[in-house]
């Protein structure tokens, strides 16, 4: 074994599968700071500008982080508590619980995220190393897990926060972290 990887049979140990499941957890509270220091400093009519036409705003794009990782929330609980449950797509179209958050205040919006994403963090963080790979079924992913659920999620919001930079960069000096 070199750095918990077996050179002869190829394998990754589970102490080394669970150092990749405490680094998503890391990557999803750093990108959760990213929106808080992206958005510190703006008011909420800075926050609600829909620089982009047909684009959401700043304030809109932190509601839909907020509203998936719910929805991802939910899936990975109920792949802790059952066998292989169906996963449902989400489509954020037409999401009544989307227009809800969006239409909190923008400093309200993002400090329920964060507090939002630390409460999640903790529970990810107290599941066991074998069952961050209970399964789901999912209609676009064969091989759906909760691993799978939470880098995905990890991917997901990185494209986002990438959008609220952009938005952010036309409004003036963007805050240090």
């Amino acid at each position: 074994m070199t750095g918990g990887y077996n050179l002869v049979m190829g394998e990754h140990s589970d102490r080394d599968k669970h150092g990749a499941h405490r680094k998503l957890v890391a990557r999803l509270r750093s990108q959760s700071g990213d929106v808080t220091r992206l958005t510190a400093g703006l008011d909420e009519e800075a926050l609600s500008r829909r620089t982009i036409p047909g684009k959401w705003s700043i304030k809109e794009l932190v509601a839909h982080l907020w509203r998936v990782e719910i929805v991802f929330e939910r899936r990975v609980e109920s792949m802790l508590a059952e066998e292989n449950p169906a996963i449902e797509r989400y489509d954020p179209e037409g999401d009544p619980d989307f227009a809800k958050l969006a239409s909190r205040d923008g400093a309200d919006l993002r400090d329920g995220f964060q507090a939002a994403r630390e409460r999640f963090a903790r529970r990810l963080e107290a599941v066991a190393p074998a069952d961050w790979h209970r399964r789901g079924r999912h209609p676009e992913f064969p091989l759906y897990d909760v691993h799978f659920q939470i880098e995905y999620m990890a991917h997901h919001e990185a494209h986002h926060v990438y959008q609220i930079y952009q938005r952010r960069a036309g409004m003036g000096r963007i805050p240090h972290g």
